[in-house]
């Protein structure tokens, strides 16, 4: 009965169940978790999911291996200033529920800042404080609520994530089974009458029950738990009849061959489970495919500084930094590997890693972690190991960041998927039911056919394998996104704006002119060494033109975003940027972009930029013409304005003297009236990216990376976001014609199924090549939509 199932738990009650707050629960442990959750405010746990939970198998001691340091460690992803981020795998992570309670940690404890669930991967990341909290008592804590962590030393002491070969064995197990069956059905199939098989024919049939049974109980048992969890939250996932099928053959086969109606359906049981797990390889080796290639051939299109042996400085691609490097990292630069700091006083912004954006003083000699962003002047650091792309990629992907905005065809794919089950169900019902009245030697086979042929698997795997090889295709054209959400709301975009400088404009071809009273040589290199701190596009190329002075290190050094530079050293100080900023009244020059100079608070003079725009513009702006409204935001003066003007091929809206609050203010006002593009440089840019509803940043031979944008674009490839934009609504495409293509499939199956004309066999291995076909129509469409972007590309060039 229901009311002696335990509440938390959902196992039976013995005479020994405990009784509380009106609740029946199986023992003390999963009282307790009860009681802990309704103390914290956590009932929640329990609507969205009954009886979700698990028996606590609690030990006081187990964990006592985690007060050594050393070990603590080891398991430790970052530890820095009492904070610490820990990743950890628990197997009883299963539903909806799991994921809510664990991502409210915070509620059992304050000490917790933030938890993410990977679901996929059964593991949770948790970063803590320390001053109130250590790992064992979070490891305790979990275990306390029925989710004990699996902590596997020689595990994190390799650094190697274990490998599931439950699939091959499975696979291997239903391969076996099968061949066997088929074998022993020979007889039956040809109707052979030899005397010896005759006598046998029971033998053999016993010998095909006995190979089907590990096959339901072991190589088909996910498919009957995720019908079960499916059905116990009240959810018709797409396993409920694929399970009810495997039944429904398996007990109709019994009964053949135990009452000697005949052989059953065992090699159609047997073939089913093979073909589907058949199925299942394909697609796991496939999304590894796709993870391979994105995480370790489509690397960042962003650059670090390195320094040579000679002093030198050199920009390398972000992968190819080694153990032992020498790097510059400089003010809102993301730190790509775990290092120790050499020269320079870092003020370390970890927000990207922990979610905590208070900055961390460091000194010579210390260490710092991956992902780190620096505050401040530049520093000098040496590599600890070499980049992991795949570790980079998981920290963008960090909820922090993340928009949780639900996409469309996500949406609609997890609607047909329940749909579907619901009307697959009920077609079901209604053809067995007719067949038992009009032909009940064929009501079973139609009921199981009907099961089998019509699954939504391959509406549900057109998605994300469509947008997942697209992703590959991306990255390998110069554009990495975060995910694939952000390529379906490319596909939606009806509005880009494009930042001015450092986006449109160049930083490798500028003309520079210097006007003004001439610098002392000690000027030259406090102006020189200033500039090194800064990634503003204009600080950059000022930077690169000027000769080689001694670079000195800075007292202080302040940036103020839109404004300007201040450097300070050995009782010297330099201002770099607007008039306004550096305390000069001179008349500004509208016509053309300036920066301007003052030592000691006395104003030196000014460089003069002309800018130099990127080749191509004139052919993206009218290629974008037809696919969106376009924008121009600046935060220089309209002094460009007439050269952008003579440069367009048609005149486009543009708003200049924009601070970074006025560009988010512009993004929102827009968002009124549509999905809007933001396309800047990442750091003056970084509110406005984070607004919009896709934030593209612009990199070129710097690493001024914004957390918060949804793609990052090479600088040299900016004249292709038009074909990339295209590419994306080709994807939709292919999507609805996936949907389709699957949809024509179910339908002439389920007239074959319900008129009796498709035995199950054949229905179990049309199945999962239906699921086949699929993925191979998506990856053919999309790598032939990638190769007419490589001839377009190629004729353009």
């Amino acid at each position: 009965m229901e009311s002696s199932k335990c509440y938390h738990c959902g196992d039976s009650c013995s005479n020994t169940a405990v009784h509380f707050d009106e609740k029946i629960f199986c023992c003390q442990g999963c009282k307790m978790v009860y009681e802990i959750f309704s103390a914290n405010g956590l009932e929640y746990y329990y609507d969205l999911e009954a009886a979700a939970g698990t028996t606590p198998d609690f030990k006081p001691h187990k964990f006592d291996y985690l007060d050594n340091p050393e070990i603590v460690n080891r398991l430790l992803e970052f530890n820095e200033e009492g904070m610490q981020v820990v990743n950890l795998h628990i197997p009883h992570i299963h539903c909806s529920s799991c994921i809510w309670v664990l991502e409210n940690l915070n509620r059992l404890h304050p000490a917790v800042k933030s938890s993410q669930v990977d679901f996929p991967q059964k593991r949770i990341r948790v970063c803590f404080t320390t001053s109130e909290y250590t790992l064992k008592e979070l490891v305790v804590l979990l275990s306390r609520i029925g989710y004990e962590p699996t902590i596997s030393l020689d595990d994190y002491g390799k650094k190697k994530a274990k490998v599931d070969r439950s699939l091959i064995y499975k696979l291997g197990v239903a391969g076996f089974a099968f061949g066997n069956v088929m074998l022993l059905s020979f007889p039956e199939y040809f109707e052979v009458e030899e005397f010896w098989l005759e006598q046998y024919k029971v033998v053999f049939r016993w010998l095909m029950f006995a190979f089907s049974l590990p096959v339901v109980l072991y190589a088909a048992q996910d498919y009957f738990i995720s019908a079960y969890k499916g059905l116990r939250s009240k959810l018709l996932n797409i396993d409920v009849p694929i399970a009810l099928g495997v039944l429904a053959l398996f007990f109709r086969s019994t009964v053949d061959i135990v009452f000697d109606f005949g052989s059953g359906f065992f090699d159609s049981l047997t073939g089913l489970i093979f073909f589907l797990l058949v199925g299942k390889f394909f697609q796991q080796k496939t999304y590894a495919f796709l993870s391979f290639e994105r995480d370790y051939k489509s690397y960042f299109p962003i650059a670090v500084t390195r320094l040579r042996d000679s002093g030198q400085e050199e920009n390398i691609e972000i992968y190819k930094v080694k153990s032992g490097d020498r790097l510059i990292i400089r003010n809102q630069e993301i730190i790509p590997v775990d290092c120790m700091l050499l020269k320079g006083n870092a003020e370390i912004d970890y927000s990207f890693v922990t979610g905590e954006s208070q900055a961390i003083a460091k000194q010579p000699g210390d260490n710092l972690f991956a992902g780190g962003k620096q505050l401040g002047g530049v520093v000098e650091v040496e590599a600890m190991k070499s980049v992991s792309q795949s570790y980079l990629t998981q920290l963008w992907g960090n909820s922090v960041f993340s928009k949780n905005k639900a996409t469309g065809f996500q949406t609609i794919t997890d609607a047909i998927g329940r749909r579907f089950t619901l009307a697959v169900l009920s077609i079901a019902v209604i053809a067995a039911s007719f067949w038992l009245w009009y032909d009940p030697t064929k009501a079973a086979n139609v009921f199981t056919a009907v099961l089998i042929i019509a699954c939504p698997c391959a509406i549900a795997l057109a998605a994300p394998f469509t947008l997942g090889n697209m992703m590959r295709i991306f990255g390998k054209y110069g554009c990495y996104l975060k995910d694939t959400n952000v390529l379906e709301r490319m596909a939606k975009i009806g509005t880009v704006v494009f930042d001015k400088t450092g986006t449109l404009t160049t930083s490798n071809e500028r003309s520079i002119t210097y006007e003004g009273m001439e610098l002392y040589p000690e000027e030259a290199a406090l102006l020189k060494t200033t500039l090194r701190g800064s990634n503003h596009p204009l600080s950059r190329s000022l930077y690169q033109i000027l000769q080689e002075n001694h670079i000195q290190t800075l007292d202080e050094f302040t940036e103020e975003l839109g404004k300007g530079l201040e450097g300070k050293a050995n009782d010297q100080s330099i201002r770099i940027g607007s008039a306004e900023y550096v305390g000069t009244e001179q008349q500004q020059d509208f016509s053309e972009t300036s920066v301007h100079i003052s030592t000691n608070n006395t104003y030196k003079g000014r460089f003069a930029f002309r800018n130099n725009y990127r080749k191509g513009l004139p052919h993206l702006f009218e290629t974008l013409k037809t696919k969106a409204s376009l924008y121009i935001l600046s935060g220089d003066n309209d002094g460009e304005r007439e050269a952008l003007n003579q440069l367009l091929p048609f005149e486009v809206q543009m708003y200049f003297n924009q601070k970074p609050e006025d560009k988010l203010e512009f993004i929102e006002k827009l968002q009124e009236y549509g999905k809007v593009m933001m396309v800047g440089d990442g750091l003056n840019d970084a509110g406005a990216l984070a607004q919009s509803d896709v934030g593209v940043a612009v990199a070129e031979n710097v690493n001024v990376f914004s957390p918060a944008c949804d793609a990052i674009l090479d600088g040299k490839v900016i004249t292709r976001l038009s074909r990339f934009l295209e590419l994306a609504k080709r994807s939709m495409g292919i999507i609805k014609w996936s949907f389709l293509l699957s949809l024509c499939y179910n339908l002439i199956g389920l007239y074959f199924a319900v008129t009796g004309q498709l035995e199950p066999v054949i229905a179990a291995i049309l199945m999962p090549l239906s699921s086949i076909s699929i993925v191979a129509f998506t990856t053919v469409a999309t790598n032939l939509v990638a190769r007419r972007l490589t001839q377009t590309i190629q004729n353009e060039s």
